[in-house]
């Protein structure tokens, strides 16, 4: 038997390192990319288009929502929330005063809730510990509205234009910055008319 010379077995490992070196940079690639960026400036495609059908039922039998909600010819709010969802409680307050905004009211800016994957009996209790800043509430029990208007995660909230064209979308909880900084501004863009 021959012996492999020691330089001949040098090139050998290097080559059995290349495939954890190559992992390794990756690794570190995506691990870079998973933080960069802010998480609430997610695109969507929805924005400009008309809005996802919708034919929910109500709380508990009551009227639900559908298409004809969002093309009453003023501003809706639709917020997609769920009880289980500890943000969803810490932007319910900022909900609480948008619905509670005078000035808004008057020019006919209704919030339509969409419960995901919760029990009307849950939307309940919820809403009478915390208050109800929505017009109507509908059940999205197993998601697939959620789907079709590109929900990413419980809480999101899109601003509608009168003729049901999604104005804009906010990923996450609203905050006190995100109301006055962004979903109030949008809402003031979104009545103004379309420009051609």
């Amino acid at each position: 038997m021959t012996a492999v010379p020691d330089a001949a077995r040098r090139p050998r490992r290097w080559l059995a390192l290349l495939p954890l070196l190559a992992f390794a940079l990756l690794a570190v690639l995506l691990f870079v990319r998973l933080y960069a960026g802010d998480p609430s400036r997610l695109p969507s495609a929805l924005i400009g288009a008309s809005a996802p059908r919708l034919t929910l039922a109500g709380l508990d039998g009551g009227p639900g929502l559908t298409d004809a909600d969002l093309r009453q010819g003023h501003v809706t709010v639709v917020n997609v929330f769920a009880t289980w969802c500890e943000p969803c409680h810490a932007e319910h307050p900022y909900l609480m005063a948008l619905a509670a905004d005078d000035a808004l009211k008057a020019k006919g800016v209704v919030i339509l809730g969409v419960a995901q994957k919760d029990s009307s009996g849950n939307v309940r209790r919820y809403l009478g510990a915390m208050g109800d800043p929505y017009a109507k509430v509908g059940l999205d029990p197993d998601g697939r509205a959620g789907i079709d208007w590109g929900v990413y995660g419980v809480p999101e909230t899109y601003i509608v234009r009168g003729d049901g064209t999604i104005a804009y979308k906010v990923v996450g909880p609203i905050t006190a910055d995100t109301l006055s900084g962004e979903v109030e501004p949008q809402i003031m863009k979104a009545m103004e008319p379309p420009r051609s």
